[in-house]
């Protein structure tokens, strides 16, 4: 090893011979239904249960910190093992890594419909968490590996999607499986709704999904420091905004600190681990890549926004304006429709636009946000979910231009052997902003809900004003990179 080596030891490797030999394995297609169908399950779930919590509450008698387990615990357990699943999947295997933890989030979801107390639901959830966060970077993993160039932007397009699909029929689903089977019981079929679409998953990936097998020699690298650095590290970040509404005061934030230091911790070892010969849970050299380093930053700044429009839009039709569990998922089918269609067209045209289709998306989210804003403040009746359908439309095509296109231009230029943890990374970024940005604007919604005396209306647009404020910022990278881009060429 040269002294430069040691000095740059996160330079981007030069492209490996295997991707210079790609041959396009003829089961690509079919593996991608498998792909589709434990997305859509995993993300049904994120989106299912927010409309099942008064019906959790009159059934097992939940109270506010248990709730805020049920939805937030979730959010904790499948960050927690987000790269670290990725990683298991790039050294042992995509399919025996999903078809665990589909297993675990099949058997999970049983016991979360069974639960008796709310203390076995939240225990369920978790381990749900857990086998979600084993799934998804086996996802991005497998559209990474199994398809090149413009075939790689349609599959994240098409995956993009069904996370507008499953993110529209959640809360309808929701609603529709509280009001048939009851006010008391309905929350547990949102769980039992899992079992069949698990067990097809597992069906399908046996079936569908290419295997490598590792050579007789061969060593694989789990990091397991690493790994376990990681882990808590993104657990003290994650948790105080977890408990952003149950623990009073200030002293949770004091979490961060000793999570940036435990990132800190990583980082170090992880370069150590490199010069040792040893293949790191995270090759660094990721983040010398402009597109990686970019498209993951504005991931993170994106989901600071994005995820808190539905968190407070849905209080505000049901306890605001006594809108149903099901009348407000039928009011948030525009934004999740509109985004299902954009990013189907997206990944057809993302591999030609680059960067600009992402920012023109952002463009496009800013404006049906600030209509939201104006139709909210203007229809101050039951009408407002009709009037808001045009602008959230409008935001949701917007936002299937951003979500699965920046996601094939950051894993654009990472090696297909890396895709599971590099998608890991992602994800764990979005995980993080996600939970800052329910903790962000609903502090805010409540806040100004208790400063004027339940007002729904003022609250709900201050919390968009919020919203779009960190949507800028996710623009405001956008233009950097295209900046830097232009900057870059000859």
């Amino acid at each position: 090893m040269t002294a430069q080596d040691r000095t740059q030891p996160d330079r981007p490797p030069a492209p490996r011979p295997e991707d210079d030999t790609y041959e396009p394995d003829p089961r690509r297609w079919r593996a991608l239904i498998v792909v589709l169908v434990a997305g859509f399950m995993v993300l049904l779930d994120v989106s299912i249960v927010n409309v099942a919590l008064p019906s959790i509450t009159r059934g097992l008698g939940a109270d506010d910190s248990d709730l805020q387990w049920v939805v937030g615990g979730y959010a904790l357990a499948f960050g927690l093992v987000l790269v670290a699943g990725g990683r298991i999947g790039d050294a042992r295997g995509r399919r025996p890594t999903l078809m665990l933890g589909l297993a675990i989030f099949t058997l999970a979801s049983a016991a979360c419909g069974l639960a008796q107390s709310s203390i076995m639901l939240i225990v369920a959830r978790l381990v749900q968490g857990l086998g979600g966060g084993l799934v998804t970077p086996q996802n991005s993993g497998l559209i990474q590996g199994l398809f090149r160039g413009a075939e790689r932007g349609r599959a994240f397009g098409l995956f993009g999607a069904v996370v507008g699909v499953s993110t529209a029929i959640g809360p309808l689903l929701g609603g529709l499986l509280i009001q048939l089977g009851g006010a008391q019981d309905g929350w547990r079929w949102i769980f039992f709704v899992n079992l069949p679409i698990g067990v097809v998953a597992m069906i399908l990936a046996m079936r569908t999904v290419p295997h490598r097998a590792r050579e007789k020699g061969e060593r694989t690298d789990y990091d397991p420091v690493g790994a376990v650095v990681l882990g808590l590290a993104t657990f003290l970040a994650l948790l105080p905004f977890v408990e952003s509404r149950t623990w009073s005061g200030g002293l949770k934030w004091t979490l961060l600190v000793p999570a940036v230091l435990l990132g800190v911790l990583f980082v170090r070892w992880e370069r150590a681990y490199r010069r040792r010969g040893r293949e790191p849970m995270v090759d660094l050299a990721l983040f010398g890549r402009r597109s990686y380093t970019f498209g993951a930053t504005l991931a993170l700044a994106y989901f600071v926004g994005f995820t808190g429009v539905f968190f407070i839009y849905a209080q505000y039709l049901q306890d605001g304006m006594g809108y149903t569990a099901l009348q407000a998922g039928l009011a948030s089918t525009p934004f999740a429709l509109g985004s299902a269609v954009a990013a189907g067209l997206g990944g057809q045209v993302v591999t030609r636009i680059g960067r600009r289709l992402v920012a023109a998306g952002l463009v496009l989210v800013i404006i049906g946000l600030l209509g939201t804003w104006v139709a909210i403040a203007l229809v101050d009746s039951t009408a407002v979910g009709y009037a808001v359908a045009g602008p959230f439309l409008v935001a949701g095509l917007g936002s299937g231009l951003v979500i699965a296109p920046n996601q094939t231009l950051s894993l654009s230029e990472v090696p297909p052997r890396q895709g599971g943890a590099a998608g890991g990374v992602l994800q764990t970024g979005q995980r993080i902003g996600s939970a800052a940005g329910i903790a962000a604007v609903g502090s805010l919604f409540y806040s100004r809900l208790a400063s004027t005396r339940g007002d729904f209306g003022v609250a709900v647009r201050d919390g968009f004003l919020l919203i779009i404020a960190f949507v800028v910022v996710a623009l405001a990278i956008a233009i950097a990179d295209l900046v830097v881009e232009r900057r870059a060429q000859p």
